[in-house]
Formats: C-alpha cells, structure tokens, sequence
C-alpha cells in the first residue's frame, strides 16, 4: 500500500469525528442550560450577504425577542441572529447558560441520524482502524469495525424505540414559501448552478399560528409546491416540533448493522483460535 492511500484512510474518519465532536459541544451546552423564559417575537428580518463574485457567506435572520427578566422583573429586548424564520408575536422559549449573561434562544434542534456521542465515538474508531490496517494489524482491524457496525445499529434500534415511546402527534403544515440556497455557480468544470430548496411552512399549534423554514430539503426544484402540505410531528413531552417520526427502516437497518456487527466480531474468534 503506497504512503498516499495510508493517510487517505484517516480522513473519513477524522471528518466524522470533528464533525461528532462539534455536535457533543452542542448537546453538552443543551444539557447544561435550563429554559428559563417565555418572549415574543417582535420583528424577524431576513439578511443575505454575497461576496464580490455573488456567493452566498451570510444568510440568517435578524430575530428581535421581548422577554420578561426574571431576575429584575422587567421587560427586555433582545435581537438574535438566528437560521430560523419566526412569525410577528410568536412565542418562542429562551435558556439562559450557566455563567451566561442573557438568554440565548432556544432554536430548533437538528435531528442527527445518529447520537453525537455515537458519531465522534466512531470517527475516533475509525481512526484507529485506519492506524491498525496500516501496521498490518487484522485482529484489532476488526474488532474497530465490529465496534463501528454494532454501535450504529443499537444507536438506530434505539432511536426507534425511543420515538416509539414518545407518541408524537401529526401536525398538518402548509407550504407558504420556498427558501431556496445557491450552493455553487456554474464554471468551466461544472455546468449549471446548483440549488437547495427549503420548505417555509406554517403551521397553527396551541392556538398560534408559526412559521418554521424546515431543515428537510431538496436538490429538485419541484419537490415542494406552494400550497402544498406536509406533516410534522408534535411532541407533546418536550414540546418540540419536529420534521421526522419513527420509521420501520430505522429499526430494521439497526438490525441488520447490529447482525453485521456481531457476525464480524464472531470472525475474530476465527482468527484468533
């Protein structure tokens, strides 16, 4: 094996661990914080930024929210850069961090196919798989990947079981807009720009009408329609609305990586006896 292919090993699974660990850093500062406030949107303006050749660098919006302080008993103002569209009045919740001196607010939660800690746990499994192919070390070679393979199916079988239990409720949701993102420009090597499109839904929950830009996208243009409906999925618990319930493919896909998984740990014993 040629030196370059060696350390061209490392780099699937040193992306998936950065990638891992900056999801931890955000779950880690979730858990550490407590929502501690209600407010109200009060204005919501949409900020595009392109450089000189017309690329997209910024895209947010400017979220302007009026809080009571529970601390002083008055009431603020607080304008946030947010990913997220938000209706006049809607009532979103803010945290405030521990040591932090103002509310942060509390945006939608990306819900990752796999748990943080199982991804940056796999990145650095990966890592070593890549470390021990390359000395020539088949034993723990395999006993990575048998790591890897069962990891992710008893994370998936999981998630399954635990959306199962939550018993989300079906929120209808019309499409009222499309966000669409250019994410490169045609050139001499690429023909054709190339776009992502994002549904803008509203939806009405506890008597209020919201308006979210969902995650879910697409690269066809006709994927989502003005007009159209789509479901999200209430949790009556956490009180969160979100884009994916459980599906039946997550589990058997779980399954089938836990059977994998296992099969390839058996394999070991062949090798070691």
């Amino acid at each position: 094996m040629t030196e370059f292919s060696q350390l061209f090993l490392y780099i699937p699974g040193i992306v998936i661990f950065l990638v891992g660990s900056g999801q931890v850093r955000r779950w880690l500062r979730m858990r550490r914080s407590n929502v501690c406030v209600d407010a109200g949107v009060i204005s919501c303006k949409h900020v595009v930024k392109k450089d000189k050749k017309e690329r997209e660098i910024y895209n947010y919006y400017d979220v302007l929210v009026e809080y009571k302080n529970p601390q002083t008993g008055h009431r603020e103002r607080l304008a946030v850069k947010s990913p997220t569209e938000y209706a006049m009045g809607q009532q979103v919740r803010m945290y405030q961090d521990k040591g932090g001196e103002k509310p942060v607010l509390d945006e939608y939660k990306e819900e990752f196919l796999f748990h943080p800690w199982v991804t940056m746990i796999g990145g650095a499994l990966l890592i070593l798989l890549a470390l021990e192919e390359n000395r020539g070390r088949e034993v723990p070679a395999m006993v990575c990947l048998a790591l890897i393979l069962t990891g992710a199916g008893v994370n998936l079988t999981a998630d399954y079981i635990l959306l199962k239990k939550r018993r989300l409720r079906p929120l209808d949701a019309e499409i009222t807009d499309i966000y669409t993102r250019q994410i490169s420009r045609e050139t001499k090597l690429l023909k054709g720009a190339k776009y992502t499109y994002y549904p803008v839904v509203r939806y009405e929950l506890n008597g209020r009408a919201n308006i979210r830009r969902c995650n879910i996208n697409s690269s066809g243009q006709n994927t989502f329609r003005i007009g159209d409906h789509m479901t999200l999925y209430f949790d009556p618990q956490s009180q969160e609305v979100l884009e994916k319930r459980e599906r039946a493919g997550m589990a058997v896909a779980g399954i089938l990586l836990m059977v994998i998984g296992i099969l390839a740990g058996a394999s070991i014993l062949s090798v070691v006896l």
